[in-house]
């Protein structure tokens, strides 16, 4: 099948109003059909009231998570220092910021969420193929996630009914009580995503100020076991500032880029509710690089504090709050961790895959049922496996996410802003043989442009603790720069398969 482009321009069918947002006209019909159903429609003006607040609170409320802290002090517990983990995680956050903010205009400018502003230059039916992958990584940060809750949970019934419930028989390595506290953590969070944006919102306004004095709390405790904050600021690098550090430092970097690589191609799913541009811009400036940099700087400060009082660096605040003597600070680092963690799994690992699961069958997958499949997948991808090592953690998973992402980033970004100057038509992007349907609804170009930016990023990865070994060994000298390299190759390559498909083909 060969490319189809309307031959005629269709009737106006979107309005753009004066501060440049883009919505259907009034009085013409709502998009319908195989590709639209009321969670994938573009919001209405009137209802994009998400204001720099709203979030900045969002990015509060994300990045001082359970998650963030051990990606801090996993670093610590690898051999940085506190300032070599903090310059890490600030210059990551620092770049990350960049795509996130060039994908997430799209949000507030037309309303709709990530997949379907990826049918722009993926096609209609081939944004499934993003989506997909965006929504099963998902899964597994969810996974993670709610295993940090549950053993929050776990720790603070343990304090309270005693050690018949810590020393409980064991099945799966684990005692039956922690299976319990993982099951009533990941049913907590199906609740609250029943619920709807809305309630996510107000959600996140107040749990972000919350988890931040938590972190402060946490930080006195420390400073007051060690004797101070001269120890926390002591312990030394065990890599100093030669070779070894720097070969630590590319992977390290690409890693923490491959912690927000996820929210960095569905951010449109949280800025088409921005009341501006200028609220999204703002809110994720600065929500985003000085929230992670002050949580992390708080983290590594706790981290450091446990070498030096416990001879060893715990990177798990679960694990560390555990130690205490006082059932009521236990009871408040707990209660924390609970709160941290409910605040970024809800609004980053169930709102976006809900929407990406939705887009494969509009028509009979709707939000909710795509929230539920994610928490179910969540499960069956083991996260307990994952989360164990902070080795793997960092290097394997993260690299790996972020490589993958990267690839799909680029093509976003390319087709976005370099060929269509981000401009989309909205009727066409739910319609069956309008100028984004392609082949089939398949744009093959960004199809293959996504393959080999992945085969690059990745391929000469190591996938350990996952399986021993490098796929591609050859690709073994770009692992280290996986999202770099993955965005940069498909950008170029997409723009330069799109500039060979004609100039009789409509891009805008």
């Amino acid at each position: 099948m060969t490319d189809t482009a309307p031959t005629a321009p269709p009737p106006t069918t979107q309005v753009t109003l004066a501060d440049g947002r883009v919505e259907i006209a009034p009085g013409a019909p709502a998009p319908t059909g195989p590709y639209a159903n009321e969670d994938l429609l573009p919001v209405p003006v009137e209802k994009r009231t998400w204001t720099t607040y709203n979030f900045s609170a969002l990015w509060v409320g994300m990045a001082h998570n359970t998650a963030s802290w051990t990606l801090a002090s996993g670093l610590i517990a690898v051999g940085m220092d506190w300032k070599q983990a903090v310059l890490t995680i600030a210059l990551a956050n620092v770049i990350v910021l960049i795509p996130m903010l060039l994908t997430g205009h799209a949000g507030p400018k037309y309303g709709i969420p990530f997949p379907v502003f990826a049918r722009a230059s993926f096609g209609i039916r081939g944004a499934n193929l993003p989506a997909v992958v965006r929504a099963l990584v998902a899964c597994g940060w969810f996974g993670i996630q709610t295993w940090i809750g549950g053993e929050a949970i776990y720790f603070l019934a343990g304090k309270l009914v005693g050690t018949g419930w810590t020393d409980a028989a064991k099945v799966g390595g684990y005692a039956w009580t922690m299976w319990l506290s993982f099951a009533t953590f990941w049913a907590l969070q199906v609740v609250i995503i029943y619920r709807g944006m809305e309630t996510i919102r107000r959600f996140e306004n107040w749990a972000a100020p919350f988890v931040l004095v938590g972190a402060f709390v946490m930080l006195w405790w420390m400073s007051d076991k060690a004797g101070g904050f001269g120890p926390l600021f002591d312990q030394p690098s065990k890599l100093g500032w030669g070779p070894d550090f720097w070969k630590l430092f590319a992977p390290a970097l690409m890693g923490m880029i491959g912690f927000w690589s996820t929210l960095s191609l569905n951010i449109p799913d949280f800025t088409r509710y921005g009341r501006s541009q200028k609220a999204q811009t703002r809110g994720q400036a600065l929500g985003l690089p000085t929230t992670m940099t002050l949580f992390a700087f708080l983290s590594v400060m706790v981290t450091s504090g446990s070498q030096a009082v416990y001879g060893e660096a715990i990177w798990d605040p679960v694990q560390l709050a555990a130690k205490t003597d006082s059932t009521v600070g236990l009871l408040f680092a707990l209660v924390t961790v609970l709160v941290a963690t409910l605040s970024v799994n809800v609004a980053a690992n169930l709102v976006s895959p809900a929407f990406d699961f939705s887009n494969i069958a509009p028509r009979r997958i709707s939000f909710r049922a795509g929230a539920l499949a994610t928490c179910v997948l969540g499960v069956l991808i083991c996260p307990w496996k994952l989360y164990s090592d902070p080795q793997g953690y960092i290097f394997t998973w993260l690299g790996l996410v972020g490589g993958l992402l990267g690839t799909v980033a680029g093509i976003l970004i390319a087709d976005y802003w370099i060929l269509r100057r981000s401009r989309l038509d909205l009727a066409d992007l739910y319609r069956p043989g309008g100028r984004y349907w392609y082949e089939g609804g398949w744009n093959w170009r960004a199809v293959v442009a996504f393959a080999v930016g992945g085969v690059l990023a990745v391929g000469g990865a190591s996938f350990k603790p996952l399986i021993d070994g490098r796929p591609i060994p050859a690709l073994a000298g770009l692992a280290d720069y996986g999202w770099a390299v993955g965005l940069g190759t498909s950008m170029a390559l997409y723009l330069l398969l799109m500039a060979l498909r004609g100039r009789d083909r409509t891009v805008v």
